[in-house]
């Protein structure tokens, strides 16, 4: 079951889906749109492909196609539903998407034994919250639920490899 969930395939298709998703709840509904617009969201997202991924490899080769799935569908849909969008903005996330593989290598090592996976941890749960204070102006109620919940998989769930 998990080699059917965590291959490139499936990450694609369920960042295209993530993609229509997020977007339609940026145009339908405040609050969650709000949530699917933040970086914590998708940190959380591509901590989790990454720790459930059976190697750094396969966490690199993961996280892109999600991502760029996610990108696209993204887009389409607010260019479909006459949406308001940017340029910097676009620019920005295919940027982060095209670094995700780098990100998702190190972000696997967070399970491994150590001090430098350790630090690793601490630094996702920091940019984080700093995403949340510099680019979106504060952090959230529900930016602290969604790092707390990074805070569990990267400190405390188990993953088997």
């Amino acid at each position: 079951m998990k080699k059917w969930i965590m291959n490139p395939i499936s990450m694609f298709l369920m960042g295209l889906l993530l993609g229509i998703v997020s977007r339609l709840l940026d145009i339908y509904t405040q609050n969650l749109g709000n949530i699917f617009s933040q970086m914590a969201i998708w940190i959380l997202f591509g901590v989790l492909i990454s720790i459930y991924s059976s190697s750094r490899k396969s966490a690199m080769i993961n996280i892109l196609p999600f991502c760029i799935g996610m990108l696209i569908t993204y887009y389409l849909v607010a260019f479909a539903a006459k949406g308001v969008y940017s340029a910097a903005f676009i620019i920005g996330w295919t940027v982060f998407a095209f670094f995700s593989p780098i990100l998702a290598y190190f972000t696997w090592m967070t399970k491994e034994k150590g001090v430098f996976p350790k630090i690793i941890s601490i630094g996702i749960i920091l940019v984080s919250f700093l995403s949340s204070m510099i680019m979106f102006d504060r952090i959230r109620f529900y930016d602290i639920i969604i790092n707390g919940i990074m805070i569990y998989f990267l400190f405390v769930k188990k993953i088997e490899r």
